[in-house]
């Protein structure tokens, strides 16, 4: 009995932290309706296409909302400059609706999406 718990123990750990790092694309995916990343993205760029800025910042202040209860799920599971990087898209998406700078906040929009992409691969 103590042969079959010192060699099972350790291989169920390493089996269940395995799993913990292969689970980035399943936890990223939405749970409910208020963590849908790529919902909030696509609803920003038509904001921003349509140059509705107000509503752009309110829908991008949404999104870091639903970016920060995402991280909670898939910070042991993805890479940390991944994770910051798109902390970073998301603030800089910010600074260009305040300035109501429409390309850049449609390049910063895409590169947050690139970044979500990223996750989890």
């Amino acid at each position: 009995m103590r042969k079959f718990l010192v060699v099972s123990i350790p291989i169920i750990t390493l089996i269940f932290f395995i799993l913990i790092m292969l689970s980035g694309s399943i936890l990223k995916n939405p749970l409910g309706n208020n963590d849908n990343f790529p919902f909030s993205i696509n609803t920003i760029i038509e904001d921003v296409n349509a140059q509705h800025w107000e509503k752009a910042y309110e829908d991008t202040e949404k999104l870091d909302l639903t970016w920060n209860k995402i991280i909670k799920r898939v910070q042991f599971s993805s890479e940390r400059d991944e994770i910051n990087a798109l902390s970073v898209s998301i603030a800089r998406l910010k600074g260009a609706i305040i300035a109501r700078d429409k390309a850049s906040a449609l390049m910063e929009i895409n590169e947050a999406f690139e970044h979500w992409n990223g996750l989890g691969r």
